[in-house]
């Protein structure tokens, strides 16, 4: 929160495009300490299964309900008093989470007999930075530029590299017989195609409701609010009905309504109406935060105690890969496409695919109820 809070205040004082660059690496690298340090100690705070389903649908909401402000609140102050206030904003809610955080999260066992495995850090930085970088220069490039190739061919092998160190460690930071777990490697699996699938929807639709309909940065986030006002309740709503019903049928069930929604979207035509676009975004937005949690549960149920914190980075990392590929191919299909209309029905076609793939592997590797890990 402290690295989050400061680099945001960088952010808004940044003199140049290069310095704000600089510190919103340094401000994202503030987030990725949080997040998969949120889960473990949801995990370690909730041991019982059924109640930490229930923390983790929570988990969802709040995420949810700052995916529904975020649009509409960036596009009024960017409006309004310019963009440095987008980043002034954070520097009030970090200080309330330091001062809560300090307050009320207990402290976790600390592992004396594992030290940081940096070799294994550093590949895997490499390789998920090489790839969402040539993910990303693919929709200005091409696909078939020399860069981008290159890219990707030392993601693959930072990526191997990674694999053979973390086979050979004393201490590996991700264990790879942990993703001999058909839950685990299945939930980060069904992660990576989750953000794929809306986050590909949003980026794309934003660039239609701006270029192609003349919106503002406000009625942009209006128009996108069906979307990610569904996904406020519905994580709250998963991790209530999971007691009853397990994980695999409410993770099953939101990918099939998120891929019908994206299909909608794909069918209604070459200029639709915005009218008939709001179902279509609501379906994939409560869809998406519906198996959002149980795949999570999935995930961190499937990993020992000790590596809990390590899970969480695996399916947090896999999520935002996925996030890079859906907005990285989104951008390239609208950019090669005859027209706007084209390019974004093929962009939904492909991501209600992708949930449909997530449906599919979620129905063999989501278990019924949470799996209770061994101790390592």
């Amino acid at each position: 929160m402290a690295v989050f809070t400061l680099s945001s205040a960088a952010c808004a004082l940044a003199p140049s495009a290069v310095f704000l660059v600089v510190a919103r690496l340094v401000e994202g690298f503030g987030a990725a300490l949080i997040v998969p340090g949120s889960l473990a100690l949801l995990q370690q705070a909730y041991p019982e299964p059924d109640v930490r389903s229930r923390a983790f649908g929570l988990w969802g909401a709040m995420a949810g309900i700052a995916a529904s402000a975020g649009p509409l609140l960036g596009g009024l102050l960017v409006s309004t008093v310019g963009w440095r206030w987008v980043f002034l904003v954070n520097l009030p809610v970090g200080a309330a989470c330091l001062v809560l955080t300090l307050r009320h999260v207990a402290r976790s066992p600390r592992r004396a007999d594992r030290s940081p495995d940096w070799p294994a850090q550093v590949a895997v930085v490499a390789a998920v930075a090489l790839l969402t970088a040539a993910l990303n220069e693919a929709g200005r490039r091409g696909w078939s530029d020399p860069a981008v190739l290159a890219g990707l061919g030392l993601a693959v092998l930072a990526a191997v590299a990674f694999a053979l160190r973390e086979r050979l460690a004393r201490a590996p930071a991700l264990p790879l017989a942990l993703l001999r777990s058909r839950a685990m490697a299945g939930g980060a699996v069904i992660g990576l195609m989750l953000n794929f699938g809306f986050y590909g929807m949003v980026f794309t639709a934003s660039l239609e409701f701006q270029h192609q309909r003349g919106y503002s940065a406000l009625g942009t986030g209006l128009a996108l609010f069906p979307a990610v006002a569904m996904t406020m309740f519905a994580s709250v709503l998963s991790g209530r009905l999971t007691r009853r019903t397990g994980d695999r049928p409410l993770v099953v069930s939101g990918m099939l309504l998120a891929a019908l929604g994206l299909a909608g979207w794909a069918a209604a035509g070459a200029e639709p109406g915005y009218a008939l676009l709001v179902a279509p975004m609501m379906a994939a937005g409560f869809g998406t935060s519906f198996a959002l949690t149980g795949s999570t549960a999935t995930v961190m149920g499937a990993a020992p105690p000790a590596y809990s914190g390590a899970a969480s980075a695996l399916f947090n990392t896999t999520r935002q890969v996925g996030s890079a590929t859906g907005v990285a191919l989104g951008g390239s299909l609208l950019a090669s496409a005859a027209n706007y209309g084209t390019g974004i029905r093929t962009s939904m076609g492909i991501g209600a695919v992708a949930y449909l793939a997530a449906a599919a592997l979620a129905w063999r590797c989501v278990p019924l109820k949470a799996e209770r890990p061994e101790k390592a």
